[in-house]
């Protein structure tokens, strides 16, 4: 077991942690010199030392660690971990069933009770991102734990803990088990994706936009033509090209954007030649197709919350209205826009704003038709609205 330390709370946020909010804040503790360790075990205190909830310690972009328990005689170690991993994978117990998708989120941070971590499911391997230094400090017993609780080809690690979730390519990727022929080849809905899970940061898909690629797929595509902006592998193209749309047209800045889309249209028995797969950056394409007065009847922005090329710098909560104009004005009258973000510091409603003051400022018309949030999988705690960050609203555009 972990050696453990106690550290005093503000009164303030007292009720907070009894309440259930998972994330503990800098600014929530007296003093935190006592904290040298990233991994130690905390118990938060008040000021007469009487215990309020217990957590670990590690810095991440969210804050200074998690709470992981109300119980102060729990000991944090691999069967604490078994217990919180055996409860997650019944949770989701009906995606382990369904044949039509075999890549999906087991573990969601502090959704499924340890902020920090996230596990993902890929045909029988496991992949395990840890964003602090803290959390991976508790690797062995995770590990143990997991190890314990499923079957498994082979498990495999990212790690994101230099304080921003950068991307520490400082080792290799594969844990233990058998390594995964790469790519490997898993069904999301139907459809075939190649997954890289030892190349890199982002393993080919992101899991998250399940639900918003098959509305595309089943509902809007057919007969249509599609731009797919910061498009990275193509996965919204692909399902658009399935679902009968005419013409798909993926921009991405990455130079290996343009081979890693052409082989999941390949995997999909799409031919890639029949498809526009552009490397640019998306805000000069916009300028080029204004200028040929190209226009699209389905658009999909999806953009990093921050992003940054040699002309341009992105920032969602600063410049999603102005990208929203952009994509506004070569989206067909009766067209659709699908407005995605994955940036947390910003609410749905602030987001539904966003849109509202973007066809404001253009004179245009629109309603809203469809909204998306994490799906079932990404599992949110209700004490932590934040971890819901992915918000996605699907808008057709009248006039």
């Amino acid at each position: 077991m972990k050696n453990e330390i106690n550290l005093t709370i503000k009164q303030e946020f007292i009720e907070d942690y009894k309440d259930g909010y998972p994330l503990i804040s800098k600014e929530s503790v007296v003093d935190w010199s006592k904290a040298v360790d990233e991994g130690t075990i905390v118990n938060l205190v008040d000021a007469k030392g009487k215990f309020i909830v217990k957590g670990y310690y590690g810095i991440q972009n969210k804050g200074y660690g998690w709470v992981l328990s109300s119980n102060a005689d729990e000991s944090i170690d691999a069967t604490y971990f078994a217990n919180k991993i055996k409860s997650a994978i019944e949770y989701r117990e009906c995606f382990f069933k369904d044949e039509n998708t075999t890549a999906f989120r087991v573990f969601n941070g502090e959704g499924d009770g340890i902020g920090g971590l996230t596990i993902d499911y890929f045909d029988g391997y496991y992949m395990l991102t840890w964003y602090s230094i803290g959390i991976y400090e508790l690797k062995q017993e995770i590990l143990d734990a997991l190890k314990s609780s499923v079957e498994y080809k082979g498990i495999y690690q990212k790690k994101r803990f230099d304080g921003k979730g950068k991307y520490l390519d400082d080792s290799d990727d594969f844990v233990c088990g058998q390594r995964a022929e790469s790519p490997i080849i898993v069904k999301e809905n139907g459809a075939n994706f190649a997954i890289y899970l030892d190349d890199g940061a982002m393993v080919g898909v992101f899991l998250d936009q399940k639900n918003v690629r098959k509305t595309i797929r089943d509902t809007y595509a057919k007969g249509k033509t599609v731009l797919n902006t910061f498009s990275y592998t193509g996965a919204f193209s692909v399902f658009a090209a399935l679902g009968g749309a005419t013409k798909t047209t993926s921009v991405d800045l990455a130079k290996r954007s343009l081979s890693k889309t052409q082989e999941q249209f390949m995997l999909n028995n799409i031919d890639p030649k029949t498809q526009d797969i552009i490397v640019d950056d998306v805000f000069n394409y916009f300028k080029y197709a204004v200028r040929k007065k190209l226009l699209f009847d389905i658009v999909v922005l999806d953009p990093p919350s921050f992003a940054r090329s040699k002309k341009h710098t992105f920032s969602a909560s600063k410049d999603y209205v102005k990208l929203l104009k952009e994509a506004i004005q070569i989206t067909n009258k009766n067209g659709i826009i699908v407005a995605s973000t994955n940036a947390a510091n910003f609410s749905m409603m602030t987001f539904s704003d966003f849109v509202f003051k973007a066809f404001k400022e253009l004179n245009s018309k629109y309603k809203v038709e469809k909204s998306f949030s994490l799906p079932k999988d990404f599992r949110v705690m209700d004490k932590f609205k934040e971890g819901d960050y992915l918000k996605v609203i699907i808008i057709r555009k009248i006039r």
